[in-house]
């Protein structure tokens, strides 16, 4: 088990890893968004590709980020049913979920997605908007993504099994105090305050 664990602690590592470099992503959309939207009042003219980076951007975001949000256990739970029950039912309730669901979705998804990201890249897939971007990096994003999401899912499956065997404390207790978006603010403001000095 305890190899098992270490390789817990090296998903955990990665979606960590991913999930904060990816938060930048949202500042890296909003921007585009007013700078954009400033040259389409100032100018009268505007750009499809930069309306679609920061489509690009959100479904980076968005599907990059599952598995770091399943790390802070930030996901949607059944918490008005599940609190009724003790931790060690909880816990096996979460295992079946992980099992019986999440792997088996996110097998599902891979699968049925990676042909169609195999077929972008091969035929140079664009956009049809004039000044469109080419698609299958966008495509590429949702294996990607669920492959991250099912790594934290074998992540959390290891942990849920380590904590019934009582070899670590609750894996289902948050460990942070802040939001996502409060850490996010935080980043900006010690950068912000770097590049003064």
């Amino acid at each position: 088990m305890s190899s098992l664990l270490s390789l817990s602690r090296w998903i955990d590592k990665l979606n960590e890893f991913v999930g904060r470099w990816v938060a930048w992503l949202v500042l890296a959309a909003v921007l585009i968004s007013a700078i954009n939207a400033s040259v389409r009042k100032a100018f009268g003219t505007s750009s499809n590709s930069l309306l679609e980076i920061q489509w690009y951007l959100f479904a980076a975001v968005f599907l990059l980020a599952a598995g770091y949000t399943l790390l802070r256990q930030d996901h949607v739970k059944i918490d008005v049913i599940l609190s009724r029950f003790s931790k060690r039912t909880q816990i096996k309730i979460d295992i079946f979920g992980i099992v019986c669901f999440l792997l088996p979705f996110v097998y599902a998804m891979i699968t049925l997605v990676w042909p169609l990201v195999v077929k972008a890249y091969v035929t140079g897939e664009m956009s049809q908007n004039a000044g469109g971007l080419i698609r299958w990096p966008v495509f590429a994003l949702v294996p990607l993504g669920f492959g991250l999401l099912g790594l934290q899912g074998v992540s959390e499956l290891i942990k849920r099994f380590a904590f019934l065997q009582g070899l670590i404390d609750d894996p289902t207790r948050k460990k942070q105090e802040k939001s996502a978006e409060e850490e996010l603010a935080e980043a900006i403001l010690a950068q912000a305050q770097g590049a003064k000095r």
